[in-house]
């Protein structure tokens, strides 16, 4: 879920750049291969040089069932604090205190059950070079209950791609009766099926991506439903979003362009150059949906396996487009010949950009400023993986039939007044794209985290 906490935050310092998080990029090459003698990040100045500020935070990424008293920390040694920001996932940010150095945070308190959080956090070295970390968390729920973390936040606008994502804070095992208490409705109406990604996780879509202006309603009535044996829910509330203008943007890897395009009828508004995966990191194929926006963030190969190839603690105008680690993002570091020549990258997709994340007239802050979660990316390319369905928001790579055999409930029934869909496919690069979705390979395997469960960690800028 994601629940209303009563909470505020505490400033440390102002800060010119938005909070880093500890990411990578990763791409659909199969298993890390150890680089060639000649495998380096392009361009002759190599990485950025690494802030000597060396930040700790508690609990781990990722963490699960955390007791309401933590331990919830931060510490820095070697620099100084320069923002915390502890919040759960409506935005609404928990008190804390900096110790009098600087270099240690706690909240003021417990912190509320059955709650998912983020902590960010941004330290300077006596140089100005700054670090970042991140950890994404939530706290156990009551005994014998369970909650539902959901994807896309109540109130929002997304783009035409977003599906709704839920994962639950309890292994669910009577599927039917929790998919029977969710209802998702749209205004106009559209058929909305279910599939579930294991036992944590259930996505709903249509067919086709939504109609912009769409309003959407999820209505969890989860309070009192026995997902498990012993195990209740406890919801019972609304989430309404609403899917603003189209844009559905394509992505030639061999051609190594990124082809912006708008409305339904797929206007082009901009051709941008671009830097794919390269052979042994190939960037994933298929309908990739942006989940998260990053003015800058932090990539490190460690967090795929990859030893210790690289560590840019501030990657510009980075935007997720799966759990495992694949961004688009900006690229100060390389030669600026790549983009648009050549695919040299760990399998994110790469524009040219400068360090701070602030500029919008680079290629990377143009793309940045133009894009809400839930726009869509079609990537083509001659080599490479389909992107797992499962990996990130990216279901569209399930042909219908198969997400609709993804419901318990195998309810296929159109609401009164829906339009009927007729089959999509994804466009080749340079044709108007279609309104909807690639069709896959096959359906994605088993549990995987959502988009709702937070940030993974991987690698590749």
């Amino acid at each position: 879920m994601r629940p209303r906490g009563r909470m505020w935050a505490r400033r440390l310092a102002a800060v010119g750049c938005c909070l880093a998080v500890l990411t990578g990029c990763s791409g659909g090459g199969g298993a890390p291969k150890p680089p060639s003698e000649d495998a380096v990040l392009a361009g002759p100045a190599g990485p950025p040089p690494a802030s000597r500020a060396a930040i700790t935070a508690l609990p781990a990424d990722d963490t699960q069932n955390l007791p309401p008293d933590g331990p919830v920390r931060v510490t820095v040694a070697q620099g100084r604090l320069v923002s915390v920001r502890l919040a759960d996932t409506r935005g609404s940010e928990v008190p804390g205190s900096l110790s009098a150095d600087g270099t240690g945070w706690a909240p003021n308190g417990p912190l509320p059950l059955g709650t998912r959080f983020t902590l960010d956090a941004v330290a300077e070295d006596d140089q100005g070079q700054r670090a970042a970390q991140h950890a994404d968390f939530s706290t156990v729920a009551r005994a014998h209950t369970f909650v539902a973390f959901f994807t896309p936040e109540d109130g929002s606008t997304v783009g035409v791609g977003m599906p709704v994502s839920l994962r639950f804070s309890r292994p669910v095992t009577d599927r039917a009766a929790v998919e029977r208490a969710i209802t998702v409705t749209a205004d106009p109406p559209v058929e909305v099926a279910a599939h579930w990604f294991g036992g944590q996780r259930l996505d709903f879509r249509p067919d086709r991506y939504w109609a912009p202006g769409t309003r959407v309603t999820v209505a969890l009535r989860l309070k009192d439903v026995q997902g498990a044996p012993g195990e209740f829910g406890t919801q019972n509330k609304d989430v309404r979003f609403t899917v603003g203008r189209a844009q559905v943007s394509t992505v030639d890897l061999d051609a190594h362009t990124l082809t912006v395009r708008a409305g339904q009828g797929g206007r082009v508004v901009r051709t941008l150059k671009v830097s794919g995966g390269d052979a042994r990191h190939t960037t994933y194929r298929g309908v990739l949906v942006v989940s998260e926006k990053y003015r800058v963030t932090r990539m490190n190969s460690q967090t795929v396996g990859m030893g210790d190839e690289y560590d840019i603690k501030d990657v510009p105008h980075a935007m997720r487009l799966t759990n495992s680690g694949t961004f688009v993002h900006g690229n100060y570091w390389a030669d600026p010949s790549v983009f648009g020549t050549a695919n040299t990258s760990h399998g994110c997709i790469g524009l040219a950009d400068v360090k701070g994340g602030t500029s919008g007239e680079s290629p990377a802050g143009w793309l940045f400023e133009h894009t809400i979660p839930g726009d869509v990316l079609e990537v083509r390319a001659s080599t490479g993986d389909v992107v797992p369905p499962s990996n990130g928001l990216n279901g569209w790579n399930l042909p219908w039939a198969q997400w609709v055999a993804g419901s318990a409930l195998r309810a296929t029934a159109s609401p009164p007044g829906a339009p009927s869909a007729g089959p999509s496919a994804v466009p080749a690069p340079g044709a108007s794209p279609s309104p909807g979705p690639a069709s896959s390979q096959g359906p994605g395997t088993g549990p995987s985290p959502s988009a709702a469960a937070g940030p993974s960690p991987v690698a590749r800028p």
